[in-house]
């Protein structure tokens, strides 16, 4: 199993990126095949109180890398990547882990 990570950095408007990410983001990549579970985060604050270095993370599980790279080749995929741009304000980092 792998997953695709996507960690968001402190958006400009965060309530601007909370309704865009909610209504319009989230529905787009909720039409990506092939995957087997997402987790999204929102993170609050650290243990010591102090703000955290990113705004949320979306965890996307897929079977294999050949399955990710299926879904996120696919129109629904690159539907949900174009979109970043639109919402990300503070900056986006993805990244590509094996599960276990």
């Amino acid at each position: 199993m792998v997953k695709l990570v996507v960690t968001y950095g402190h958006p400009e408007d965060p309530e601007a990126f909370e309704t865009y990410y909610a209504e319009t983001h989230l529905p787009i990549a909720a039409k990506i095949p092939n995957v087997t579970k997402v987790e999204l985060t929102k993170f609050v604050g650290t243990p010591d109180g102090s703000k955290t270095s990113n705004h949320r993370m979306a965890e996307v599980y897929f079977d294999s890398i050949e399955q990710l790279q299926e879904g996120m080749g696919s129109a629904e995929g690159q539907a949900a990547v174009n979109d970043i741009p639109n919402f990300a304000t503070g900056g986006v980092d993805v990244a590509i882990g094996q599960v276990g």
